[in-house]
C-alpha cells in the first residue's frame, strides 16, 4: 500500500480505485450471466443514457450516499444491563452462545457463504466453538424477531491500535431483502465505537462481492487498498479488498445532527 497516514490518502485516487474495482466485478458478473461483448457495450450505453437523464433532472437523484436516513446513534436500544444486548427495530445482537455453533457450521456449509470470508472460518461446530473463544475475538448472534439468523463479530482485535476487523454472516437466505444485514452492521458498529470505544473498524472482502462493498460504503467505510491475487477460492485466485471506517467519521454521519 502507499504507506501514507490514513487521513492523507488522496480522496480522488481512492475513488478511482473503487470505481475500477466495481467496474471489474460488474464486467465479470455480466460475463458469468452469458452477456456478449456487444451486450456489454449496450449496457455501457444504457448507463450513459441514465446518467444524462439524471443530469437533466437533478431532483430525481435522492442523494442516498449514506444510511443515515435509516439509522441514528440515539435510535439504538442498549439493553446490555438486562442481558438483551443491543437492538434496533426487529433486530438484536446478543452474545454468541456455544450451542449456536452447530447452526453456524450449517450456514457455512453453503459454498457461497463459506467462500466469501478471508480467510475462511473453520467448518466443524467443535472447531468453531474453539475459534470463537480465542483471544482477540468477540462474536454475536444476529436475532430477527428473537430467532437466530446469522452472526457478526470482532476479529483481530488490536488493543494497542484500538482497531478490529468486522465479519458478518446472514445464514437464512429466505430473509434477504429485509434489511437485517444492514441493521446488524449498524448495531455492531455501535458496539465497536460506542461500547468498546475503539477508533477503527476494518473489513476484508473478495473482489466479486460488489454488493457488500457498496453496502459498507454507505456506512462510511472507505477503500484502503487492494491485495491482488491474495487468496485462492476453489481453483481461482482472487483479489481482496480492504475497507476501513474511523470512529470520528461514523459519529459525524450517524449523530443525527
Amino acid at each position: 500500500m502507499s504507506g501514507l497516514p490514513e487521513q492523507a490518502v488522496d480522496a480522488d485516487l481512492q475513488q478511482e480505485m473503487m470505481l475500477k474495482l466495481i467496474t471489474k466485478g460488474f464486467y465479470r458478473e455480466l460475463m458469468n450471466y452469458g452477456i456478449t461483448k456487444q451486450g456489454v457495450v449496450s449496457v455501457s450505453s444504457f448507463l450513459l443514457e441514465n446518467l444524462l437523464k439524471d443530469l437533466k433532472n437533478p431532483s430525481s437523484n435522492n442523494g442516498d450516499e449514506y444510511y443515515n436516513h435509516q439509522f441514528t446513534i440515539r435510535s439504538v436500544r442498549d439493553e446490555r444491563h438486562s442481558g438483551g444486548g443491543v437492538g434496533l427495530q426487529d433486530v438484536r445482537l446478543t452474545a454468541l452462545r456455544p450451542e449456536l455453533c452447530e447452526q453456524v457450521a450449517a450456514w457455512l456449509s453453503d459454498p457461497a457463504i463459506r467462500d466469501s470470508f478471508v480467510p475462511a472460518f473453520p467448518q466443524s461446530s467443535q472447531e468453531l466453538k474453539e475459534y470463537f473463544v480465542q483471544p482477540g475475538r468477540e462474536y454475536f448472534a444476529i436475532l430477527y424477531n428473537d430467532e437466530p439468523v446469522g452472526m457478526i463479530g470482532a476479529d483481530s482485535i488490536d488493543e494497542g491500535s484500538r482497531k478490529l476487523e468486522m465479519k458478518k454472516l446472514i445464514g437464512n437466505r429466505g430473509l434477504q431483502g429485509r434489511g437485517i444485514g444492514k441493521t446488524a452492521t449498524f448495531l455492531f458498529l455501535y458496539h465497536a465505537f460506542a461500547v468498546m470505544n475503539y477508533d477503527k473498524v476494518f473489513i476484508h472482502s473478495s473482489d466479486t462481492n460488489i454488493r457488500n462493498i457498496i453496502l459498507n460504503s454507505k456506512f462510511g467505510f472507505e477503500l484502503e487498498g487492494i491485495f491482488f491475487s491474495d487468496v485462492v477460492v476453489g481453483t481461482r485466485k482472487r483479489d481482496v479488498v480492504r475497507m476501513g471506517l474511523l470512529k470520528s467519521h461514523w459519529q459525524e454521519i450517524f449523530s443525527g445532527a
